[in-house]
C-alpha cells in the first residue's frame, strides 16, 4: 500500500466535499448549483474508486463515509 497516495486521495475527497458543501450554501441557483454539486460528487466517486484499489472497497467506503460525515455537518 502506498500511504502517500492514500493520503492524497483522502485530501482530494475532503476538498471536493468542502467545495460541495459550500456550493449548497452559495449564491448559485437551480441547475447551476445542481451541476456544480453533481460534478463534485462525480470527482469524489473517482477518488473513491482509486482509493479502493489501494485499500480495498470496504475500507474505501468507510474512509469516504467518515470524511463525508465530518465535512457535511
Amino acid at each position: 500500500m502506498c500511504e502517500s497516495e492514500v493520503a492524497r486521495l483522502r485530501r482530494q475527497i475532503e476538498l471536493e466535499l468542502v467545495a460541495m458543501q459550500r456550493g449548497m450554501h452559495g449564491f448559485a441557483l437551480g441547475t447551476a448549483r445542481h451541476r456544480f454539486i453533481h460534478k463534485r460528487m462525480d470527482r469524489v466517486g473517482i477518488c473513491q474508486d482509486k482509493l479502493a484499489l489501494e485499500v480495498g472497497e470496504d475500507q474505501a467506503n468507510e474512509i469516504v463515509y467518515g470524511i463525508y460525515t465530518e465535512t457535511i455537518k
